[in-house]
């Protein structure tokens, strides 16, 4: 992605899964419109990937191991990037697993649900307990949470990704209408399938033959395209614009 209107120019973004597919285009969308960019994953080689493909396009990065499931790395996340840039705008909170797939409820792992729910739903929290103080200092902020179309229906992909993305939905609006009046918008992104390393673990050929019958565009979605949805609900453009969850779908909640 070129620069086009540098409009997040002197601001500081973090992004939390940076380390590929949707986390990594975001990294690079927001250095592209001139954000300088936190990204605090686990995987250090291809966070450092991430943080190559920035500073390749002329854009700042630092990279900060993060698992968000432990509230000490996610404060030390948020802190890293305000001590090198001495503010926080704008987040993507996008760290995530699948969970086991095409499990039924009565032979869901109790030891799997508690990582998906650790993951995808704690880290969601975590990272808006230490964001958001650093955002109120420095005036004001934007942050979109990870959910999915999981988060707004349910289906067969297992019952642990589903009630995660349901709760970050939850865990979204709760603090979109605290931080309304104090300039902190807060809002949700819900993808269908994208083409990531993720998604091809989940499904068989089969499986992903009976998904894409869903997506009425006739195709899966690609991680720019996501970024691009993540940073307009970061962006002034969309300065009235809180609690929402956004499908980025194909048209597959039309259906």
């Amino acid at each position: 992605m070129t620069p086009m209107s540098n409009q997040f120019e002197g601001k500081v973004a973090v992004i939390t899964g940076g380390s590929s597919g949707i986390g990594r285009a975001t990294a690079v969308a927001f250095a592209a419109e001139g954000a300088r960019v936190a990204v605090g994953a686990r995987r250090a080689a291809e966070s450092e990937e991430t943080i190559r493909l920035i500073q390749a396009q002329g854009g700042e990065a630092i990279f900060v191991p993060t698992d968000v499931t432990h509230a000490d790395q996610v404060q030390k996340l948020m802190d890293a990037a305000v001590s090198r840039w001495q503010r926080l705008d704008v987040a993507f909170n996008n760290a995530g697993i699948g969970g086991t797939s095409f499990v039924p409820t009565p032979d869901y792992s109790e030891q799997v649900w508690d990582d998906v729910i650790d993951i995808n739903l704690k880290g969601i929290f975590l990272a808006m307990k230490y964001e958001i103080p650093h955002m109120l200092k420095s005036g004001g902020g934007a942050i979109v949470n990870m959910s999915s179309v999981a988060g707004l229906i349910g289906g067969p992909i297992g019952i642990a990704y589903y009630a995660s993305k349901h709760g970050v939905i939850g865990a979204t609006k709760a603090a979109a209408m605290e931080y309304a009046k104090k300039g902190i918008r807060v809002n949700a992104v819900c993808p269908a399938v994208i083409r990531t390393a993720m998604s091809e673990e989940v499904f068989n050929s089969e499986q992903e033959e009976r998904a894409l019958a869903l997506h009425p565009m006739g195709r899966f979605g690609t991680t720019e395209e996501v970024a691009e949805a993540v940073v307009f609900l970061c962006s002034n453009k969309a300065s009235f614009i809180t609690g929402h969850a956004l499908p980025v779908d194909a048209g597959l909640l039309a259906r």
